[in-house]
């Protein structure tokens, strides 16, 4: 695996070999010295199109963690806001040595054109690409689920003991809220189908994408609907992606009061999912609108925690992608 775009480029054999080298880096970090010198002498440039705050910081720990070199390279302020193009970039990325890029762009596709070009020679991690994909947000997340709910791998506590102990097979996850803007759903339905997970779609028809008959999933227009049909293992909160709606929503949705009325995450919605079930958002959260201070906030929510999975995910996507194949040899 040279480069990591789509979670649709991950067979059932990749992605858990993924999520079995986060658990080991997970470990290393509850360590009293953290940081292992598995990539060093390798530079890791994070070239980041759109704002970021958990993802690049995410990436930028990982990559220390690892020893890695890491160039933060921002558009705002730099040379693509006078006009510079992406091979342009690409290419001054190339000529400082990058291993490997880390990429966040408000167009789709874009990390695969950076991958596919003969512009630079490293690796390409997609960080987000406009409303396409962001597969180390899916694999953190499918990470974070089976850490709770699969046997094999949280002990005890677990509430499946599955055969391969590995996989997701045997959970449902619910999907709520604005799919239709949202990569971090296409890239979750596309692994926690490869995983063996059940996947529902809650959301109002408008914030649907088109085509969604073809994916593995089974669509509900309504929370409440969802709740009485489901015994849902988890259920992530979608944020309202309300930067890239004309009208800022109003076009997509009666008022914000009618969408949270209708898809909103509270307490006593909260309360009738089965008891061992986690409450997930990607983040930032917009409280108030998708979920309340109450279920955000409460024992079941992991969602800081997704946060501190993340840098573990990250951290095994950069060591196979730049170090894994060397030490297989």
């Amino acid at each position: 695996m040279k480069h990591l775009l789509s979670t649709s480029d991950l067979s059932r054999a990749d992605a858990i070999r993924i999520l079995d080298t986060a658990e080991q880096m997970a470990a290393t970090q509850e360590r009293e010295i953290r940081k292992l010198p598995t990539l060093r002498g390798k530079t890791v440039v994070n070239l980041f199109f759109e704002d970021s705050t958990r993802t690049r910081i995410s990436f930028e720990a990982a990559a220390k963690r690892l020893s890695a070199d890491v160039i933060n390279f921002s558009a705002k302020g730099s040379s693509v806001s006078k006009g510079e193009s992406l091979k342009d970039t690409a290419l001054t990325l190339q000529a400082m040595g990058a291993d490997a890029v880390v990429i966040r762009h408000w167009a789709s596709g874009a990390a695969q054109r950076l991958a596919e070009s003969n512009w630079m020679h490293g690796s390409v991690l997609n960080a987000g690409d406009g409303t396409h994909q962001h597969p180390t947000q899916a694999l953190l997340d499918a990470y974070t689920m089976r850490k709770h709910l699969i046997g094999g791998n949280d002990g005890p506590g677990s509430v499946f003991d599955t055969p391969t102990g590995n996989d997701l097979t045997g959970l449902t996850i619910g999907l709520v809220g604005d799919v239709l803007h949202s990569r971090v759903a296409r890239s979750n339905v596309a692994l926690l189908h490869t995983l063996g997970a059940k996947v529902v779609l809650i959301s109002p028809p408008t914030l649907v994408p088109v085509g969604i008959g073809e994916w593995p999933v089974d669509v509900v227009h309504g929370l409440d609907a969802a709740l009485d049909a489901f015994d849902l293992d988890a259920i992530m909160m979608l944020r309202v992606q309300r930067e890239r709606m004309s009208g800022g929503g109003n076009s997509f949705f009666p008022s914000p009061q009618e969408y949270t009325r209708l898809f909103g995450l509270d307490g006593d919605r909260m309360r009738r999912l089965p008891d061992h079930a986690i409450v997930m958002h990607p983040g930032p959260m917009n409280r108030g609108l998708e979920i309340t201070a109450e279920a955000a906030d409460s024992p079941r929510s992991v969602i800081v925690e997704q946060v501190s999975n993340g840098v573990a995910v990250r951290m095994a996507s950069l060591y196979l992608l730049l170090a894994g194949e060397e030490d297989s040899q």
